[in-house]
């Protein structure tokens, strides 16, 4: 099922309809279709160009971070253990003296600055390795020896190094939470993630507090620089429509549980 989900996800996403459109209208090409066909490669170009549009990139991220404020961590209530969901390292092969920091490790100074200011005795870090990666150690390690080179207490991180989805992170992270008792929990993610974390923790029965971090539209002048494509663009879309269609996907099989009301606004 993981592979599978991975694999429909990519023909989702704009790069893999666009070149399944081009691969579709070469094929009714071939079969004498022009007409059909050269519609098909107009959808794809158009649908690709949208979504490399900085504007339209900007505006779809924004509808998910624009959910939750960007607050400093003083302003975060006392809670008994912090979660930090895996995600912003990358583990290497195991000859790799150090793990590799992505535009998510934010996370892990989130935590680290929870951690370190008090708010939290406990933190929670999650990641396992996925089955295609090889030999190589689990995210959850690579985050806790991340953490203590930050300052935090290696006897204070706990180790959830079995997850291999945001679904997963939240089964056994309940699992860990409920053996220690603790009942407060601040939930750490990038702000993009934070909505489907947040209702995958509320549908195993945890009531997580959202403590975002790695917010990405930050606010800009007018541009005309922002309506001409661009490949970040792209990748930064193909990111947000990820957290869009995981989200949709998790409440379609009871795996994310919306607030109340329908409203996830967190100032």
């Amino acid at each position: 099922m993981l592979y599978l989900d991975k694999l429909i996800a990519q023909l989702a996403y704009p790069l893999g309809l666009s070149l399944a459109l081009c691969v579709l209208a070469l094929l009714l090409l071939v079969f004498g279709r022009r007409r059909l066909g050269g519609g098909a490669v107009l959808v794809a170009v158009l649908w690709l160009g949208a979504w490399s549009l900085p504007v339209v990139s900007n505006a779809l991220r924004l509808s998910l971070e624009g959910r939750f404020a960007n607050n400093p961590v003083a302003g975060l209530p006392q809670a008994d253990v912090v979660v930090v969901l895996g995600g912003g390292v990358s583990v290497g092969p195991p000859h790799w003296p150090y793990p590799d920091l992505g535009a998510a490790a934010d996370r892990v100074w989130q935590g680290a600055r929870i951690a370190r200011a008090g708010k939290a005795r406990w933190v929670i870090v999650t990641g396992g390795t996925m089955p295609w990666s090889g030999e190589r150690g689990s995210v959850a390690e690579a985050t806790r020896a991340f953490l203590v080179e930050l300052g935090v207490p290696e006897q204070a991180v706990l180790l959830e190094g079995r997850s291999r989805s945001t679904r997963e992170d939240a089964l056994y992270s309940a699992d860990l939470i409920g053996a220690r008792g603790f009942q407060r929990v601040l939930l750490v993610t990038s702000a993009l993630h934070m909505s489907r974390a947040l209702e995958s923790f509320r549908a195993v029965g945890i009531e997580a507090i959202p403590a975002p971090t790695d917010f990405e539209v930050m606010p800009e002048p007018p541009s005309l620089l922002r309506w001409l494509p661009d490949a970040d663009a792209l990748a930064a879309s193909t990111r947000a429509l990820r957290e869009y269609l995981g989200l949709w996907m998790y409440r379609w099989r009871g795996w994310a549980v919306p607030a109340v009301g329908g409203s996830q606004r967190f100032s």
